[in-house]
This record gives structure tokens, sequence and C-alpha cells, in this order.
């Protein structure tokens, strides 16, 4: 047991004091951001509004989201990671505060799509400080313990915020979101200083790529929104299923999705590090991961046996902890070739896509088409996903070959 607790903290050495200090500052981040899980609630409870509003208003959420990602990476090689970091966490925290007096459904609808544009300015600036703040050896490890971090507090900040709306009301959730932001500025200005920290990976290009002219940047983006919205089934459909067609209660489903961020929290970074001494390709194992999450919504068309959500809930955390940080690192690898905030946004803004259509999209088949057929047609998207990400294996060892086969032509020129 001693062993297997050393192997598992011998996991995170290597790992540089700003990337431990960029995680928690996600840590707060994700934690603060409780209003979440709850607005829906908040919306029909309080506000009450329709559905129907709700729904327009998660969709102005999700543009929001997109427009912040673009709009951060822009920023980001402009001016640099650390001002919009910086900015971005200030003014979430400020736009927080405010949106609890927001009490008509356009103010509310302009009120979320300008606090998601500015929060998620945050994100690509985050990613372009992590590679900046990683050594290239680390970058996979440190991606995953920023992921470690988001998992931490999105676990906590639904709890935390069930306590506040018991003792506190709704409105106390915005002023503590509203506070974690600012607290989350006050520890990014004193030890993320760019004039402090350690810049170990300062990647600079004289004639930057653009991410939109990256063919096989391209491709992966594809892929990455389909494999989003397949993910994004288990925090929508899914809950559903569980609840409709196996009756499982509220307490059950908690220890289901619960098992999820256990299982990433115990076997994640182990498993990353093993993977990165394997013979692997950030590809390949994107791939991999797709296919066992696409294996986990087929297999419940199979058996009507309860231990199968339990089985797909596995498949499921095990593709995600593969095709996360290897997709993560494979974006940090594309994005040395040009602009940095450009290819991070990009990124990014492929999950929101999946986040505007993914939940709306399954909920919709659930309605019409029931479980089973919902389960064949997301299988299908994951199907797609794994294609498109065998096509671009296929891409990149056509474009090695092509190299190494110019590299050795050259080479015979200069022999001769």
């Amino acid at each position: 047991m001693k062993t297997l607790f050393n192997n598992y903290v011998n996991t995170f050495k290597g790992l540089s004091k700003e990337v431990w200090w960029l995680a928690l500052i996600t840590l707060i981040n994700r934690a603060g951001t409780m209003v979440i899980p709850f607005l829906s609630l908040y919306l029909t409870k309080s506000l009450n509004f329709t559905l129907s509003d709700v729904g327009w208003i998660m969709s102005a959420f999700g543009l929001g989201s997109v427009i912040g990602s673009w709009l951060g990476g822009k920023l980001t090689d402009k001016i640099g990671y650390y001002k919009v970091m910086v900015f971005s966490l200030l003014v979430t925290g400020i736009l927080f505060i405010a949106l609890q007096f927001l009490s008509t459904f356009i103010l509310f609808c302009f009120g979320i799509f300008l606090v998601m544009l500015v929060a998620d300015m945050f994100r690509p600036a985050m990613f372009v400080a992590l590679s900046a703040y990683s050594k290239p050896k680390n970058k996979i490890r440190s991606v995953t313990l920023i992921r470690l971090a988001i998992n931490l507090g999105f676990s906590a900040g639904p709890a935390i915020g069930g306590i506040i709306i018991t003792s506190l009301s709704y409105g106390g959730l915005f002023w503590v979101d509203g506070i974690t932001c600012v607290i989350a500025t006050l520890v990014l200005i004193n030890v993320l200083n760019p004039k402090k920290a350690k810049i170990l990976d300062d990647v600079t290009t004289e004639n930057p790529k653009s991410a939109y002219s990256d063919k096989a940047f391209l491709i992966f983006l594809a892929a990455m929104v389909l494999f989003g919205i397949v993910f994004l089934q288990y925090f929508s459909t899914m809950p559903l299923y569980y609840k409709d067609a196996h009756y499982l209660s509220e307490f059950d489903i908690g220890i289901l999705l619960g098992m999820n961020g256990f299982l990433i929290f115990v076997f994640e970074m182990p498993l990353i590090k093993w993977l990165e001494n394997t013979n692997f390709t950030k590809s390949g194992l994107m791939l991999f991961g797709a296919v066992l999450t696409g294996l986990s919504f087929i297999i419940l068309n199979f058996t009507n046996w309860a231990g199968v959500l339990i089985i797909g809930m596995l498949l499921m955390t095990f593709g995600e902890m593969i095709t996360f940080p290897f997709s993560n690192a494979f974006t940090m690898d594309r994005a040395k070739k040009g602009n940095q905030g450009e290819y991070m946004a990009l990124y990014s803004i492929a999950f929101s896509i999946a986040h505007i259509f993914g939940h709306n999209a399954g909920m919709r088949m659930v309605d019409a088409l029931g479980f089973d057929n919902t389960w064949y047609i997301i299988t299908g998207l994951a199907a797609l996903c794994v294609f498109l990400l065998f096509a671009l294996r296929q891409y990149l060892n056509a474009r090695k070959r092509r190299k190494e086969k110019v590299i050795e032509e050259e080479t015979e020129i200069l022999w001769i």
C-alpha cells in the first residue's frame, strides 16, 4: 500500500510551482462558479421564467462562451496571457455579483452572455500560460493536474452552493461566486506575475501560422466537436435515462456521476504518466479514448441489467481520461507553429459549440425517438469522431513520411 501511494505521489513530481499555483487558481475559480449548476432552478423558481425562456438564456450562455473563447485567444496573442487572465477573473467577479440584480428576460439574456464572454476569455489564456510554465516533457501531466483541479472544483462547487442556498438564498451564490473570482485574481497577481514567475518554454514564432490554415488541426477540431457532443450526454440525457429507464433514485444517480470524478482523481495522473512512456501517438490515444466513449453508449442497448450502467460509466471515464489530456497536448504542439492564443481559443470553442448543440439535441432525440434510438445515434456520432481521428493519424503519418523522404533525398545530394 505504501509503495502504491509513493508511486501515485511520484506522478506529480517535476511539475513547476507556477503550474501548481495555476491549478490552485483554477480550483478556486471553478469551485466559485457554483451559480451555474443551480441556474435553471434560480431562473424558474426565483424569477418565474418559463422553460422556453431558460432554453434561450442557455443559448445566450453558450454564445457568450464561444465569443469569449475566440476573443480571449485574440487578446492573448496581442497583449499576453497574464493581462487577459487578470482582466477576465476580476471583471467576471464583478459581473457575477451584478447578475443577481437583473430580473427581466432580455436583461438576463444579455447579462449571462456578457458574464460568459468575459469568463471564457480566461480559458485560452490559461492554457497558453500553462504551456509557458511547463517543461515540454511535463506538459501532458500539467494539463492533467489542471483537469484534476477543475474536477475537484466542480465537485465541491455544487455541494457548497447547496449549503449557501439553504442558509443565504440564491443571492448568496452570486456574492460568493464574485468574491471567489476576486480572490483568484489576487492570488494570480501575487504568484504568477511574468516578471517574477519562471518561464520554462517561451515559444516565439517569427512567421506564425494561422490555425485556420492548419488542415490537420481543422480535422482535429471537427473530431473534438463530435466528441464533446457525445461526452456531454452523460451530464444531460444520461441522468434522465438512469431515472426513467432504470428507476434509479437521485442518490444512486449522484453516486454514479460521483464515481466519474473519483476515478479521475485516483487514476488519471498515473495513467497519463504511464501512457507518456509508451510508443503510442497522441492521435492514436485520442482515437482509442473516443472508441471507449462510444462503446459506453452502445452497450446500454444490449441488456436491461443495471450493472451495465457501471460498465458504461467506467468506459466513458477512461475514454475521457485518455482523450482530454492528449487532445490538449496535441493543441499545444500545433500551437508552436503559430499563434498560441488562436489555437487554444479554437480548442475551447470546439467544446463551447458542443455545449450549444449537445444538450439540446440529446434532449430532443430522447423526447422524439426514445433512449435506445438516441444511444444508436450518439454511438454513430462517436464512430464519425473515431473516423476523423483515424483520418488525422493517417494524414500526420503521410506528412511525416514525406518529410523523412525529403530529408533522405537532401542527404543523398550532399553525399554526391
